[in-house]
């Protein structure tokens, strides 16, 4: 079987001082599960590794094994190099013409929640908000200026938000970047 890269979002660790995790525990747990050439990326849940396991079943195979070491079920979103990719390619423009403009995060969702089923529960502020589907993400852009104006925060108080991981879009494109250099 063919070996594919990844990286795993970990939803609300290391955040507010909530689901505290080491990073050095978390990517041991990835080895102990099986998977290969395990790394983090800064202390909020990103972890790159490699395995020839079938993506099917894999974020619940890596969710039981985080339980099992940390008795605390969280959230794993996983994606291939070839869908983060897909994701940053997809993103709109303004997120690559206008960084200094716009505070801009990707929504990365966990099955079964679609961005069909996510998007109509963000609130917006006219000016200051705007939202996109991608595929399995929704893109979010708060005007830098009115920032402290935004709705988008009010997502978190909605069933949908438990089933998605958000990264800044920096963060996003740098995980890109390292899964890519990354080797077979």
């Amino acid at each position: 079987m063919a070996v594919t890269r990844y990286v795993a979002l970990l939803r609300a660790i290391n955040v507010g001082g909530r689901n505290p995790i080491r990073m050095a525990d978390l990517a041991e747990v990835f080895r102990d599960a099986g998977m290969d050439d395990v790394t983090t990326y800064i202390n909020s849940g990103n972890v790159l590794f490699r395995t020839d396991e079938p993506a099917a079943g894999l974020e619940d195979h890596l969710e039981a094994a985080i339980d099992e070491r940390f008795d605390n079920r969280i959230t794993v979103v996983v994606r291939s190099l070839a869908q983060l990719s897909a994701a940053v390619s997809s993103a709109p423009d303004l997120f690559r013409e206008r960084p200094d403009d716009y505070y801009c995060d990707v929504a990365f969702l966990k099955a079964p929640l679609t961005p069909a089923k996510a998007l109509p529960v963000v609130q917006l502020r006219d000016g200051v908000d705007e939202a996109w589907a991608g595929t399995r993400a929704l893109y979010f852009a708060r005007l830098g200026t009115e920032r402290t104006k935004s709705k988008i925060a009010k997502l978190s108080g909605t069933p949908e938000y438990q089933l998605m991981t958000i990264r800044t879009w920096s963060t996003t494109t740098k995980l890109l970047a390292l899964l890519d250099a990354r080797p077979d």
